[in-house]
């Protein structure tokens, strides 16, 4: 197991034995999705944490007028779900879909609470997960609110490159909040 690609990630932030792994992964199930299937839907409680082992996701919502707007995309080694009906177990306002065919583990929130408190390393590593996560929200409504669309889409470009090659350019567009002619027209 010393190879498990979520070994590799969680000892990114803590460092784990063999043995406490597998007691990790026992709260974890595997799923295969395919292109277009859904994880999770507007109204669903969302009961379940996502982690990418392969493949490309979206979360969004729809606006009142029918206009799609992209919260996050997940790529391989991210963790995804709606976080507010997770923690609160309440029900979903977005929903998350697969851009490819994915492959995924994902923990239940009962499990994650159980290994939490049976094991407190997860803990700290899912509290920091979680700050980074923050600062990954606060540094993109940063960007929304003082860059123009240039600087943002070159900026998704630097820190992701691999996202454009994967995902088409309508999404890119809803993500950075501009339509597809505007985008085609800045880089066309």
């Amino acid at each position: 197991m010393t190879h498990h690609p979520l070994k590799k990630h969680i000892e990114e932030i803590i460092k784990l034995t063999d043995e406490e792994f597998e007691f990790i992964l026992s709260h974890f199930e595997t799923t295969n999705k395919r292109k277009h299937q859904y994880l999770l839907q507007d109204g669903e409680i969302a009961d379940k944490e996502y982690w990418i082992v392969k493949g490309c996701l979206k979360s969004y919502f729809f606006d009142e007028s029918g206009k799609e707007h992209i919260l996050q995309f997940g790529m391989e080694n991210w963790w995804i779900t709606d976080y507010e009906s997770f923690v609160k177990q309440s029900k979903s306002k977005i929903n998350i879909d697969c851009i490819e065919d994915c492959e995924l583990l994902y923990i239940t929130f009962e499990n994650r609470e159980k290994l939490t408190k049976e094991m407190h390393k997860m803990e700290r590593f899912w509290a920091k997960k979680s700050k980074f996560g923050r600062i990954a929200l606060q540094n993109r409504i940063l960007s929304l609110l003082k860059n123009s669309t240039k600087e943002r889409y070159e900026l998704l470009l630097e820190q992701y490159p691999k996202l454009f090659h994967r995902v088409p350019k309508k999404l890119i567009a809803s993500y950075l909040g501009v339509s597809r002619e505007t985008l085609s027209r800045l880089y066309s």
